[in-house]
């Protein structure tokens, strides 16, 4: 796996709950040259070669030179997976899919004035490193042998957090799971045949359909696609490969691969088609009111992990306001206002949330900064360090953790049994990983589908 895939994301994404639990991953080694198309890139070389417009995204443009890079480092994530490429033309549509929904996102994000400053990309940048046991010179260093600019580099972490910021607010935050939901998960769960020991992983090509359904010309081309690429799939052609070529999931140029999963974090409607036919090789498609899914079971495994077997675990109910610093507001300025904040906390002059709601930059702030009941583990070192050493209703110093700097409110602890605990954690993870998936498919389609695009085919 590259530095420029999975790595970025795992690195500037919140976890799902909103925490900051951050992701270690490994720096592949191997450096072979990767040509995409016509051009091949050199990082070390100062100059661009002569450019010329692909496609018209509203009032920016997509040039030749941004897709070719981008291509190129698609085809060295794939190529170090071992997938097999897809044909060319195809990969470079798929790309340029992609550009025009992240375009789309960064004019979304300037409208409404979503602003990442270089201190949170160079903390992002120096957390990748740490999490692969480099310093920054060697992940410069290991960039430039996998043939990624360091410009380029940062240009693309300053986009990843954009566009996450972006997401954190127009939808993540929007996603709520009520109790009884929970509930009535955890009760339908019961019923199913999988052991609780197993992990099963399995492989998506996501196909949206248009906004005015299957049955419409377009959708109907859509079901059509769908059914020959169920069909390659079962006549054994390589899914990642088919995946890389023609799923519009985030995932797709890693190969539509969800990882290992038990049932209780696979989307219901996933585990519902496989879950009779649990054997190796399964492929089926699944037609949703706004996507089609082509989904294969590549595995199983016995999953026991260390789970604590009912012995109590600690949690705590944690709120927390998030700040950064830029050029408008310097590291001391921040840590001005956040002391100012929790002494006006202490005075009673206006509670945690209060302050919270106004100056947060968490997607959390509209909850009043509340993080709910967290177990150890779930946040990154710097913040849980402070987190435990508070008592309830004690508010933290400044804490500076790779995402900027925290106050952090303990506002109550609790023992609970482990296993109950982590069931109902996990179901609500699996509902939200259900809604949120869904949300952000849809959600990034209509901003794709908003943009005027004029694609140059002459020049593709």
């Amino acid at each position: 796996m590259t530095i420029t895939s999975k790595l970025i994301l795992a690195a500037v994404a919140a976890a799902l709950t909103g925490t900051f639990a951050l992701q270690a991953q490994t720096i592949t080694e191997t450096t072979e040259p990767v040509t995409a198309g016509e051009v091949t890139i050199d990082p070390d070389v100062n100059y661009r070669p002569l450019d010329r417009i692909v496609a018209v995204v509203n009032n920016d443009v997509i040039t030749e030179f941004e897709l070719q890079n981008r291509v190129r480092q698609v085809a060295v994530n794939l190529r170090r997976q071992n997938i097999e490429l897809p044909p060319m033309p195809q990969l470079r549509a798929q790309v340029l899919d992609r550009l025009i929904t992240e375009k789309a996102m960064q004019q979304r994000a300037r409208e409404i004035g979503v602003r990442v400053d270089e201190q949170m990309v160079t903390a992002s940048i120096e957390q990748i490193a740490r999490n692969n046991k480099l310093t920054t010179d060697e992940l410069r260093s290991r960039l430039r042998e996998e043939g990624v600019s360091w410009s380029a580099f940062r240009s693309q972490i300053r986009d990843e957090i954009t566009q996450q910021r972006l997401r954190e607010r127009e939808v993540d935050s929007k996603i709520n799971i009520p109790e009884s939901e929970v509930d009535a998960y955890l009760a339908e769960q019961a019923g199913f045949t999988g052991s609780d020991t197993m992990e099963y992983r399995v492989e998506h090509i996501l196909l949206p359909l248009p906004a005015d359904g299957i049955e419409s010309e377009e959708g109907r081309k859509v079901k059509a696609l769908a059914e020959d690429i169920l069909e390659r799939v079962q006549k054994g052609e390589d899914f990642a490969k088919l995946a890389a070529a023609y799923s519009k999931a985030s995932d797709a140029m890693e190969g539509g691969d969800l990882g290992w999963r038990d049932s209780t974090r696979l989307p219901s409607v996933f585990w519902q088609a496989i879950k009779n036919n649990a054997k190796t090789g399964y492929s089926t498609l699944i037609e949703g009111d706004s996507s089609i899914h082509i989904i294969k079971l590549a595995g199983e495994r016995d999953g026991v992990k260390a789970k604590l077997a009912g012995a109590p675990v600690e949690q705590t109910h944690v709120r927390h306001i998030l700040m950064f610093a830029s050029d408008l507001m310097p590291e001391a300025q921040v840590v001005r206002r956040l002391n100012d904040i929790k002494q006006r906390v202490q005075k009673g002059e206006a509670d945690f949330a209060t302050f919270a709601r106004l100056n947060s930059a968490d997607a959390s702030a509209t909850r009043g900064g509340d993080l709910g009941w967290l177990l150890p583990g779930d946040t990154v070192p710097e913040f849980e360090a402070a987190m435990k050493n508070l008592k309830p209703g004690e508010i933290s110093d400044p804490v500076r953790s790779p995402f900027g700097y925290h106050l952090i409110q303990v506002v109550e602890r609790r023992t609970q049994v482990a296993d109950a605990t982590r069931s109902r954690l996990a179901a609500r993870q699996a509902l939200r990983e259900k809604k949120l998936a869904e949300a952000v498919a849809t959600w990034q389609r209509e901003l794709h589908d908003k943009a005027y695009v004029d694609i140059r085919r002459d020049n593709l």
